[in-house]
């Protein structure tokens, strides 16, 4: 488990790395990384295939793998050496390093291919976009959890592993060859540099009185910009890009001779649009802290009865999770293929609901599930203290509470829906808002509120388990669940998501699109 959770770990930092690295040296439209070609781009995607192929052969290579258990000493088990142990963590590691840096670039380039100004269909077609992209996404999260699951357990890991390494060898493959088709968009200067610059030369020109002159006049203009006028948010940026001497900041080609002192109007927008939605931004970390309550969900259906309803089949307490995945995949394709065109043929409104309004509707249906998880626990833990079901020590709750599984459900249909309304609303929120030297920022930004909020759920399950145990009383998330109160920790999660939702009226009032200046 802590080798997955470093996984995890690793994949995110590298996705964050990806994006920096990006920004210091190169930043496209969606270009990937630092390699302006797509051949080179793609040795980013055989990284996980490589990783996948070493870790596909620590289950053929005896020699890479300890040796079997006993099965009559179980507790003797022989442990991994340090060079299989190595091997392990470094095909891990190569898998993180590509899918870092894959992840933040696969939806802007795909973007890309699509994104058409002269089509007067292109938002329609960009809103579908990524709401099939995120579907996407679901139902390989569907198939690797399942399909894949079953393999492994039915067939061996030999086979398990081996489809993976094949299939991601297949895909790369599949995008190489597609790529004299692509749409390559050119690298442009960078963006975490001209971040710094802006900033900078702000500082040097901060005596500037912007309303002692016209200073629409004097400011500096890129010749190649589609950013021809300035917001009225952070107007004290705005002093970065006045031109106080043309003889001295203006080069013969209309370039700037200092840009640490003078920079364009589109170097400031795109520094002004960063800060812009970021409050925005991270609203959605409270709708990830939600999602992130699987593991104590697991511990309570675990005690419950798993069969569907009145037949024999059973789901493991693990798999639950399928039923948001289900519900994410099925709304997408009712929202996009029946409910956004009868919207457009009753509205005349090409798109859907707005991206702001489906991460508001998002975060209300979170904070209900939340409210609707923690009524569900009450009720399960006064079923067990009925039964007599807590035990004098603490320990995994191992005994059956005489109660469906199938109370958990609606919990999930609704956190499916909330992730389905609130990620891909903010996804194409981001990708609106930002200029298109941006776009592969998108998902680097929304995976950053992912890392965010698993390391704010480890804080808060830490700080809580210390509160509500301290002077030796039996703390909320004790591991024996019908002592604790999981019940108080949903209820504490709820209030949590309204306050964010309250948090994210504001910024809606607060934030809104800017005018000119």
């Amino acid at each position: 488990m802590q080798i997955f959770i470093v996984f995890i770990s690793l994949s995110f930092l590298f996705c964050l790395l990806s994006l920096f690295s990006r920004l210091i040296i190169f930043v496209g439209g969606s270009t990937f990384a630092v390699n302006e070609t797509l051949e080179k781009v793609a040795s980013y995607g055989l990284q996980p295939n490589m990783g996948m192929t070493i870790l596909w052969l620590t289950t053929m290579v005896p020699q890479l793998r300890p040796l079997p258990c006993d099965q009559f000493e179980i507790n003797e088990c022989n442990r991994p050496t340090p060079a299989q142990f190595f091997v392990l963590l470094f095909s891990f590691g190569i898998i993180a390093v590509g899918a870092g840096f894959v992840r933040p670039c696969s939806i802007a380039f795909g973007a890309d291919q699509l994104d058409n100004k002269e089509n007067p269909n292109s938002k329609r077609i960009m809103e579908s976009y990524f709401n099939w992209y995120y579907a996407t996404i679901g139902m390989s999260t569907l198939v690797a959890t399942t399909l894949i699951v079953y393999i492994q357990d039915a067939f061996g890991w030999q086979i398990g592993f081996g489809i993976p390494a094949i299939l991601m060898l297949f895909s790369v493959s599949a995008f190489l060859l597609g790529s004299p088709l692509y749409i390559k968009v050119n690298a442009s200067e960078s963006l975490f540099i001209g971040f710094f610059q802006v900033l900078v030369a702000a500082v040097r020109k901060r005596n500037i009185n912007l309303h002692s002159v016209n200073c629409e006049n004097h400011y500096h203009h890129s010749p190649d910009s589609e950013i021809q006028a300035l917001t009225n948010s952070f107007r004290c940026l705005d002093k970065a890009c006045i031109i106080e001497d043309p003889q001295r900041d203006i080069n013969r080609d209309g370039s700037a001779s200092n840009p640490w002192r003078l920079c364009s109007v589109e170097q400031v927008e795109s520094l002004k649009s960063l800060l812009r939605v970021v409050p925005i931004w991270s609203s959605n970390i409270m709708i990830q802290l939600s999602l992130n309550q699987f593991s104590f969900s697991t511990l309570q259906i675990q005690t419950m009865d798993t069969h569907i309803f009145l037949s024999d089949f059973e789901i493991p307490a693990g798999s639950f999770s399928v039923f948001m995945v289900f519900t994410l995949i099925f709304w997408i394709a009712l929202y996009d293929g029946v409910f956004v065109p009868l919207m457009a043929r009753h509205t005349g409104q090409q798109g859907g609901l707005s991206p702001v309004l489906r991460m508001g509707i998002g975060l209300v249906l979170s904070s209900v599930a939340m409210a609707l998880s923690a009524i569900t626990e009450g009720i399960r833990r006064d079923i067990a203290v009925d039964q007599k079901d807590i035990y004098p020590q603490d320990g995994p709750n191992i005994a059956s509470v005489d109660m469906s599984a199938m109370w958990f459900v609606p919990q999930y249909v609704l956190l499916g829906l909330a992730d389905a309304f609130n990620a891909i609303g903010l996804v194409e929120f981001l990708y609106s808002e930002l200029p298109k030297s941006m776009s592969s920022f998108v998902v680097a930004i929304f995976t950053l509120g992912m890392a965010v909020s698993g390391f704010f759920g480890s804080l808060i399950v830490n700080v809580l388990d210390s509160v509500t145990s301290y002077g030796g009383e039996i703390s909320w998330l004790s591991s024996n669940i019908n002592k604790g109160h999981l019940d108080y920790y949903y209820w504490l999660f709820a209030f949590f998501n309204i306050l964010n939702f309250l948090y994210f009226l504001i910024i809606c009032r607060y934030n809104r699109p800017q005018g000119l200046s």
